[in-house]
């Protein structure tokens, strides 16, 4: 089997998906490996309205559908595996796969995104999948007619608040800050639901249970008072955490550990590039992950061309 390709992209999230479909379908031989699902945190929102042309769709559906075009273009996808080794600095980059399977290419393109950033409180890593979640499209109706807490107050936060609503019987957000970093859409949707109310200015300290969770203690941020809350979930949505530790001694990061880029997704090291939401940027959507995976393939298929061009001239010297 020949395991040599022009280019390895790293990560099957929007930013990957889209480098595979936009190097197969100019004829570069494409793998993309993937860790987990392919779809990243595409396919843990519950429906996704702003992306240009489609007016709402599931993100598990858009993932699928990505995933489907890529393929039909010639791109191979594996799923569910594990780097253990790669060597990125030579000409040839080198990745090792569960510690046998060796795959080779011209250049690489790290999308291997992010995950869901802990709220750092007290029994947070007990209670995990016991009343304790990060994604309401995977756990939203196990919560049927319960009182639940989102943590948060950006977009996903009070999008994926609304979202619950239609299972939960209520829902508290708890914000540590007295104003959203949310888009007005989001507030006044969340602000008009009769089953969202607020507690502002405030963290959770701790989540406490049995053999599952069943209260969380609260600190207001101005007084510093205590008070605690009976609960039957909490949903955690307070950003992420790139992708990236396997990375930081090659490649540079910045304080935050996002990968630093140029205005063509290149990294430092030579023929390799990053796309989507572990590269150092302001906004994080799935329209800027297809952009940035679309910039990335780009810049790789040139990089590439320019190697295959350059070793036909030589054959042509010789």
């Amino acid at each position: 089997m020949n395991n040599h390709f022009d280019v390895i992209v790293i990560g099957a999230g929007a930013a990957g998906l889209t480098a595979g479909i936009y190097l197969s379908r100019a004829k570069v031989n494409t793998l993309i490996l993937n860790e987990g699902t392919v779809g990243g945190q595409m396919v843990l929102t519950h429906q996704i309205a702003n992306y240009p042309g489609i007016e709402n769709i599931s993100g598990y559906e858009l993932a699928s559908n990505m995933k489907a075009q890529a393929q039909k273009f010639g791109c191979t996808i594996k799923s569910n595996v594990k780097i253990t080794s790669f060597d990125l600095k030579g000409e040839t980059k080198k990745i090792i796969v569960n510690n046998k399977d060796e795959y080779t290419s011209h250049a690489v393109i790290i999308a291997t995104g992010g995950r869901p950033r802990s709220a750092g409180a007290s029994g947070e890593e007990e209670f995990k999948g016991k009343g304790i979640s990060y994604c309401a499209t995977c756990d939203g109706d196990f919560f049927q007619d319960k009182e639940i807490v989102v943590l948060g107050g950006g977009n996903s936060a009070l999008e994926e608040a609304v979202s619950l609503t239609k299972y939960a019987s209520k829902v508290t957000i708890v914000h540590q800050f007295d104003n959203f970093q949310a888009f007005e859409h989001y507030v006044s949707e969340a602000k008009k639901n009769p089953k969202i109310s607020f507690i502002m200015e405030s963290k959770i300290i701790e989540f406490s249970g049995d053999e599952k969770l069943r209260k969380i203690k609260i600190q207001n941020q101005k007084d510093f008072n205590i008070s605690e809350m009976n609960i039957d979930g909490v949903f955690i949505f307070i950003g992420y955490v790139p992708n990236s530790e396997m990375f930081q001694e090659i490649i540079d990061l910045n304080e935050n550990k996002e990968i630093i880029v140029d205005k063509n997704m290149h990294t430092n090291l030579p023929g390799v590039f990053a796309a989507g939401d572990n590269v150092a940027k302001r906004y994080r959507q799935v329209t800027t992950a297809v952009a940035d995976g679309t910039i990335a393939a780009l810049s790789a298929a040139e990089f590439v061309n320019n190697i295959i061009k350059n070793v036909h001239i030589e054959d042509t010297i010789e």
